[in-house]
């Protein structure tokens, strides 16, 4: 998708063994349309060659403030003024301190200090032992330079390169490339509470067997996503599938149809926006078997009685209608056909304001889909295309119907 063209990135590399994931953050960074202006300090290259990031960056690296290639001997300035963000990966305990005390004696934290603050953000992603991470000094010192402007992107949980595990590593390059593209994201749901349900349900008839069906889930988590990157705060309730969790959404693993109410039921009353993605299985069996049900070789199916699940998007409106509430909700219908008049009267009949409709066969599983909105005024199509795009249209479309909460924060 190219999420970051026409982004310029200031890379900058501070001495940590976490600098080989520097180099394929860098590559990341550039298949997603951005160009990369590698940055080291001289401890960098004691554990990764300013040739290595060159060649991936394609762009000659800078080390030294006394670089002889700027006309004007100042690339602390000319490097800085170019930016669209400085990103520091890895960033150790001791630039941490060095940004703190407003260190200026090599080019890579002179240039965080030169460059112009308020058109330049800077980001850090720390990379350092669990002992220094959790040291009240390092804890201090990422404080104060979150007070002082700084985007602190945390770290990762793990194995570390001394053989200890902990806190401290430094986030994977795709975890830094989604926060990277997150932070250049607009930030239309600010303040809001977004609680999306996402994936199928699975519902028991014994211990190894249950009703399902094909929704792969991809849909929702990439709602989630989007709504995250908009600035709300996500929490996703996810049916039984294999999906990781998006970056800075909170999630609630269910099974059943019943578990996965309890849990929106659960959420729903800190949430601002509602979006029932999950594909929710309509019936389940009156009762599961504790045991599996065995074949007894008569070629009959055993006899099975089946109750009707909660409709949980129902449920949720018509709370959100009694209440009188600011909770705006959206539904999701896959169909199979005559998807306008299924999608038109299943919104009428769950009384939301915008359900979203798609042909279930061409979506379960697939990397893409299409998607038809219809709202009070009439209907309008998606066309074709990454769920990943849809994601961010539907989340541009929700902002649009739902109050602005920016001045809320601010209060």
């Amino acid at each position: 998708m190219n999420e970051l063209a026409g982004k310029h990135i200031v890379l900058g590399l501070s001495g940590g063994v976490a600098c080989y994931k520097a180099a394929d953050l860098c590559r990341q960074l550039i298949k997603e349309g951005a160009t990369v202006q590698v940055v080291m300090t001289e401890a960098a290259e004691q554990f990764i060659t300013p040739v290595t990031m060159q060649a991936l960056s394609g762009r000659p690296v800078y080390g030294s403030q006394w670089d002889a290639r700027e006309p004007n001997n100042m690339p602390h300035i000319n490097l800085s003024r170019v930016a669209d963000a400085v990103l520091i990966a890895p960033c150790s305990a001791d630039f941490i301190a060095r940004l703190v005390q407003g260190r200026a004696d090599e080019l890579l934290s002179l240039l965080c200090l030169a460059r112009p603050a308020q058109q330049v953000p800077l980001l850090l992603a720390p990379a350092m032992n669990r002992e220094m991470w959790a040291h009240p000094a390092t804890q201090r010192n990422l404080a104060q330079v979150a007070q002082d402007g700084a985007v602190v992107l945390g770290v990762g949980n793990g194995d570390q390169a001394c053989g200890e595990t902990g806190d401290g590593r430094m986030l994977e390059p795709l975890e830094l490339l989604d926060e990277l593209i997150a932070f250049f994201a607009p930030k239309r749901l600010v303040g809001h509470k977004v609680l999306v349900t996402a994936g199928p349900t699975f519902e028991a008839m014994d211990p190894v067997r249950g009703i399902t069906n094909l929704s792969s889930g991809k849909m929702g988590f990439a709602i989630a996503r989007a709504a995250r990157e908009a600035g709300a705060d996500v929490t996703l309730v996810a049916g039984p599938v294999h999906l990781p969790t998006p970056r800075g959404v909170r999630r609630v693993n269910v099974q059943s149809a019943q578990e996965m109410l309890s849990a929106v039921e659960r959420h729903v009353q800190a949430a601002t926006v509602f979006i029932a993605t999950a594909a929710v299985a309509d019936w389940r069996p009156s009762s599961a078997s504790a045991q599996k049900i065995k074949k007894d070789g008569s070629g009959n199916a055993p006899a099975l009685a089946f109750t009707e699940n909660p409709d949980i998007l129902a449920i949720v409106a018509k709370s959100a209608h009694a209440l009188e509430g600011d909770l705006f909700c959206v539904g999701f219908a896959a169909e199979s056909h005559d998807l306008l008049a299924h999608a038109t009267a299943k919104r009428t009949r769950k009384g939301v304001p915008l359900l979203v409709g798609n042909i279930g066969p061409a979506a379960f599983g697939q990397d893409d889909n299409a998607l038809l909105l219809v709202d009070a005024d009439g209907h309008r199509e998606l066309p074709r295309a990454s769920k990943r795009v849809l994601a961010q249209q539907l989340v541009e479309e929700i902002a649009l119907r739902v109050p602005s909460r920016r001045a809320r924060v601010s209060d």
